[in-house]
């Protein structure tokens, strides 16, 4: 299986991915591999649900600092299964490319950052629009359940992107378009590591 970013899933990665991190990752990367190709012809919906329990079921959360001993590492989707481990952006980032891989419209998905009110800090999810006017729907790491950005009164959002535009946040809508998703400098490193190495 060959990913939207150039990464082909094959035994000799599969191995290598055993090798340095364990069965368990490697098992981690089978059951991604299964989901992606499997779900392509299911139904949006049943393409979010399942995407959002698989990386909230099979992935601990784990602050950066501690996992990579840094304050902020937005992790590529194979570093994230392959360690087990990520903060809030990880698994909106991997939600976010395994919903591509699958066929969802990047223009639908927005990785979203938003102000955590009941926890008083910054938080990352991942929104997705049926249409360009819709509410979105949240699919989030803290909180298993998909619903619309309406019943998220915990979250306050600031700033949206995916791989073409951002937007600053206007409520719980779309937001302004206020250029490309280039002009955020981890977006850019992410996307040149996962182009570079896949772990």
């Amino acid at each position: 299986m060959a990913l939207a970013a150039g990464l082909l899933i094959d035994q000799s990665l599969l191995d290598r991915v055993e090798k340095k991190y364990g069965a368990a990752a490697k098992q981690r990367f089978v059951d991604w591999q299964s989901l992606i190709e499997n779900g392509k012809s299911w139904p949006e919906a049943e393409k979010l649900e399942r995407v959002n329990n698989f990386f909230n079921g099979n992935v601990e959360f784990v602050d950066d600092i501690i996992l990579w001993q840094k304050t902020d590492y937005w992790a590529a989707p194979t570093e994230f299964l392959a360690k087990g481990a990520g903060d809030c952006e990880d698994y909106s980032i991997a939600k976010y490319f395994t919903l591509v891989e699958m066929g969802v419209d990047e223009s639908k998905l927005r990785i979203t950052y938003v102000k955590a009110l009941a926890l008083n800090q910054a938080h990352m999810v991942l929104t997705y629009f049926d249409s360009p006017r819709a509410v979105p729907l949240v699919l989030d790491n803290l909180k298993p359940s998909i619903v619309p950005a309406t019943q998220r009164s915990d979250l306050q959002p600031v700033y949206s992107f995916n791989g073409t535009g951002l937007w600053l946040a206007k409520s719980k809508g779309s937001g302004q378009h206020v250029g490309g998703s280039d002009r955020l400098s981890m977006w850019t490193e992410l996307k040149l590591r996962m182009l570079e190495s896949p772990f």
